[in-house]
């Protein structure tokens, strides 16, 4: 996705910029409110993150300059300000959503895949099928296959499946795992996530032609395609 980063604290944005490009998203940044209007009213983005206070231009005008503009790319409002009253106004005023500052990265992932679920049923683009490599998910049937083959899966299997296929390629956390498949913080020394992933692992990964759910020492676990057989 590409998207529009509106932040005027500069650790901030860089943290913000850094970890999407990280989820393999394109980032453009506006440090200053007059820019970012400008971006948001030129050019074409997939969602925005805009930062509530920031100088020249407040987040709320940019906000309600491009639903005037008739934009419907969702927002996500970040600020410190995280009154009720402040959340309401921030929503009405045009936002999809609000994240309260400091936030955790992996919520504000959620988020963003959250408004963009939402957004797909209204494009006609909603995704009923996942597809990586030899791997196949049917969102409507809840089914999966690889190459061709049924695999039966718990639904908690099948949760832990779709966010792995929905990220395939990138490296996701134990706490991104926590966070969106179980939906609640566990302990972190939990061995839950080791325990799922080792029998999903079985499952995808045994009696097929190569390894697709890996895990990344220190990191967390990966799905993607097999590396192709050497010989």
């Amino acid at each position: 996705m590409r998207i529009l980063v509106v932040e005027d604290d500069k650790e901030v944005a860089s943290y913000l910029t850094k970890g999407l490009k990280e989820h393999n998203h394109v980032v453009d940044e506006a440090r200053h409110g007059k820019d970012g209007l400008f971006l948001a009213l030129s050019e074409r983005f997939d969602a925005m993150i805009i930062d509530r206070m920031l100088p020249g231009v407040d987040g709320m005008t940019i906000v309600r300059s491009v639903r005037q503009a008739d934009i419907k790319t969702p927002v996500l409002i970040l600020s410190a300000l995280g009154q009720v009253d402040d959340r309401v106004t921030g929503l009405r005023e045009g936002g999809d959503d609000y994240l309260v500052k400091p936030f955790a990265f992996s919520e504000l992932i959620a988020r963003l895949d959250a408004l963009m679920r939402r957004q797909a049923p209204e494009s006609g683009h909603e995704v009923t099928r996942l597809v990586v490599g030899g791997l196949e998910m049917d969102l409507l049937s809840r089914t999966v296959r690889r190459d061709g083959r049924t695999i039966d899966l718990q639904p908690r299997e099948f949760a832990l499946l779709e966010f792995l296929m929905r990220h395939a390629g990138q490296v996701v956390t134990r706490t991104m795992l926590l966070e969106n498949v179980w939906d609640y913080n566990f302990d972190p020394q939990t061995n839950v996530i080791d325990v799922h992933v080792s029998r999903l692992r079985q499952k995808i990964d045994r009696g097929f032609d190569g390894e697709m759910l890996q895990t990344v020492r220190g990191a967390g676990y990966t799905l993607r395609e097999p590396d192709p057989d050497p010989s």
